[in-house]
């Protein structure tokens, strides 16, 4: 079969989609979905939290796996997994049966996504693999921007089953679709790493100072985002008391601004260096942290500040992210696979903590989001600093 760049983006785009549809698309319903499991909505929040954290184990035990037994079994494989809970989900009557079955289905997403890039690296190279990502990049900047608003119109129509009825339908057609217009990208007479070069990639990225300040960077800044997404449905639905169809909006707009930062970064780059522009990021996020934490402090968190404080610390990612995973790459191009499924596995881990802090101790308040946010923030900032090289011109 042909391989056509645009064909293979939307194919990989549609495929990598599903995880941000699956962690964001119920938000606007965890209030209901808690009263129906019986549980309080601090609680039912820890459902992203596991949901992360089989992400993460997913990506890191499937991502090789797909190296030794070729995309496509273990991309199916996946799918037909996260089919399969999403539909059991619905059936779900307590908070336990409600995790272990978004753990499980978080498993399969973690199979699905890690082929993602590894498809792009299988068939393409350099300019054209740089267009490929373009595309992907563009219409998964639409998915977070989308999924509150679908699941907000299910919820309207039937109840929050209905959205994840969507995510099986969803992943359902992912199956046919990949399955038939998907050739196998592996080659297949190419050698894999056996599991003990495996270990040993990854013990190498681990050893790595300056690559392990570009992880800290990415996963600390991750967890401080993901404060925000498990809080946001108690913060925006009860606390500052909006309606599910207004949530979507405020919601989405954090999206948007990550978008615009990313034009941003780019634009920057023509003159500063990817390291000056991720401390910048970061140093900007550690601002908007300490303004929230003050803004509580002075009992003055109302939505017309929390909304841009956030919306400032949401942003920064678009500087901080591409400019710490290339920077990283820089150092691993030559397992470059490998750094970036320990990338992807830390990082959803500490989003995985950072909600679980969050949800955990049913706070009704700020305070639980606003500490997370700027404990994450300071060690992002540690990590860069102590471990990475000071960018030259860098004030």
């Amino acid at each position: 079969m042909e391989l056509n760049p645009r064909r293979v983006a939307l194919l990989v785009a549609a495929n990598t989609a599903l995880a941000p549809f699956a962690i964001d698309a119920y938000l606007p319903a965890i209030g209901v979905l808690a009263e129906s499991i019986n549980a309080s909505i601090h609680h039912t929040e820890l459902s992203i939290s596991v949901f992360l954290l089989g992400f993460a184990i997913g990506q890191l035990c499937f991502g090789p796996l797909s190296d030794r037994v070729g995309r496509k079994p273990v991309l199916l494989g996946g799918l037909a997994v996260f089919m399969l809970t999403s539909l059991m989900i619905t059936t779900a009557d307590s908070l336990t049966t409600l995790l272990a079955w978004r753990f499980l289905q978080a498993l399969g997403g973690g199979a699905c996504v890690v082929n993602s890039a590894a498809i792009v690296r299988d068939c393409f190279s350099g300019r054209e693999a740089a267009k490929v990502m373009s595309t992907m990049a563009m219409i998964m900047m639409l998915a977070p921007l989308v999924a509150p608003a679908v699941g907000s119109v299910l919820l309207h129509i039937a109840g929050w089953w209905l959205i994840f009825v969507f995510l099986a339908v969803y992943a359902g057609f992912l199956f046919w679709l990949l399955g038939t217009r998907l050739p196998e990208t592996r080659d297949m007479t190419l050698p894999a790493a056996s599991p003990r070069q495996v270990v040993r990639n990854y013990a190498s990225v681990l050893s790595h100072r300056e690559g392990m300040g570009y992880i800290c960077a990415v996963a600390a800044s991750f967890a401080g985002l993901f404060a925000f997404v498990t809080a946001s449905p108690f913060i925006y639905l009860d606390y500052f008391a909006l309606s599910p169809s207004i949530y979507p909006l405020v919601f989405g707009i954090n999206v948007v601004v990550i978008a615009l930062s990313n034009r941003i970064n780019i634009h920057l780059l023509r003159k500063r260096t990817p390291q000056q522009n991720l401390r910048l990021g970061l140093a900007v996020q550690l601002v908007a942290a300490l303004s929230l934490v003050l803004a509580t402090l002075l009992n003055i968190a109302t939505l017309y500040t929390v909304v841009p404080l956030v919306m400032l610390f949401t942003g920064m990612i678009g500087l901080i992210t591409p400019n710490a995973i290339s920077s990283l790459l820089d150092h691993f191009g030559h397992i470059s696979a490998t750094a970036t499924a320990l990338l992807g596995g830390v990082q959803f881990s500490c989003g995985a903590l950072a909600g679980f802090l969050v949800g955990a101790f049913e706070v009704a308040h700020l305070w639980p989001m606003v500490l997370t946010m700027l404990g994450a923030s300071v060690l992002g900032n540690i990590g860069v600093r102590m471990l990475t090289v000071k960018p030259t011109g860098y004030a």
